[in-house]
């Protein structure tokens, strides 16, 4: 009788292992706008080996960078038509298609850290009030992360916001033009690689262009010797965001570790972020550069003229109203607004 009991445990078991063996298996392409070299690129590699590792293998992502299918701004949709399967840049990218999107990649002068942006998205209902605008583009938001605060590169001092009046600088498009332009100064919108030709050639005086390490490796500190840090402004937000279809047809188990991967990157990015920043940051004081910690009284001055502009663009569609209510609720209950 035991013999039979075990025997019937041993087929069993043949059977579940033999059917885990046979599981479909799904490879998924998805494109960054990061290189393979940075930082970025470093860190969204070791996602792709996460999730393989913890499917067995039954999950790969075959990841492109640098822009290497299409351009990065097109990411988006050549997932949603098929082209790729997932998006693995920013939301502000798509503003043109709806404002909503700004306040996914780019909430302009709102969370002070890469954490409490984070949690807006997992504890403050932001993951909620996010999806149905994915969805109706035929996408699925798995997750974020977030690099860190962005600092102002400048020829000469920003020390606060008076000195921002007619500062010509590069911006990038979207809300972050009007913002600067409502406090004096002359944003010009350009390709993040023409920055440094820009500066080189006087066409601008600073520029918004990254986070402090991103802008010292590019070769930015080679020209201006001023910067604000640590940042304030901008703490872009880059997604991962795949095929609805594609995501809808993964098995439940599939899905949880692309999730579970997902939180996993934004934690250690965040982290490793920090400490290349404060490290870059550490080396330009000791190299004789001046470092501009704006004051809270500076800070909250920029905050109220993007809160003025966060209420103008959250009345140009209902879901850009629907992710702007949530944010300044959020921020109220962190205390970051009264």
């Amino acid at each position: 009788m035991k013999l039979l009991k075990y025997a019937a445990c041993a087929a069993a078991i043949t059977m579940a292992t033999a059917g885990y063996a046979n599981a479909k298996d799904f490879v998924l392409k998805v494109q960054t706008h990061l290189s393979a070299e940075s930082l970025n690129g470093k860190n969204a590699a070791q996602f792709a080996r996460d999730v393989e590792a913890m499917s067995g293998g039954r999950l790969k992502l075959e990841m492109f960078y640098s822009g290497s299918v299409v351009k990065s701004t097109e990411t988006f949709d050549a997932a949603a038509n098929g082209i790729l399967d997932g998006d693995m840049t920013g939301a502000a990218y798509q503003t043109g298609k709806n404002p909503a999107f700004q306040f996914l990649g780019d909430i302009m002068g709102g969370y002070n850290t890469p954490w409490e942006q984070l949690s807006w998205l997992y504890y403050g209902g932001g993951l909620e009030a996010a999806q149905p605008l994915y969805n109706k583009y035929g996408m699925q938001l798995i997750g974020w992360w977030v690099g860190g605060q962005e600092s102002m590169s400048s020829s000469k001092p920003l020390a606060g916001p008076a000195d921002l009046k007619d500062w010509k600088f590069r911006s990038p498009p979207g809300m972050e033009t009007e913002i600067f332009a409502e406090m004096g100064a002359s944003p010009i919108v350009m390709d993040f690689g023409e920055v440094f030709t820009a500066l080189e050639t006087k066409i601008i005086d600073g520029a918004d262009a990254s986070n402090i390490s991103t802008n010292k490796s590019i070769g930015i500190y080679d020209l201006v010797k001023y910067t604000t840090y640590p940042g304030f402004h901008s703490m872009p937000s880059d997604h991962l965001a795949i095929n609805k279809g594609v995501y809808d047809s993964l098995p439940a188990d599939l899905r949880a570790i692309l999730e579970v991967a997902m939180q996993k990157l934004s934690f250690q990015h965040g982290m490793s972020q920090q400490v290349d920043m404060s490290e870059v940051a550490t080396q330009l004081e000791k190299d004789g550069y001046t470092l501009h910690d704006w004051s809270v009284k500076d800070r909250l001055a920029f905050r109220t003229a993007a809160q003025k502009k966060w209420q103008e663009w959250g009345d140009k569609t209902p879901e850009a109203r629907v992710l702007v209510d949530s944010h300044v609720a959020y921020m109220k209950r962190l205390g970051i607004l009264k």
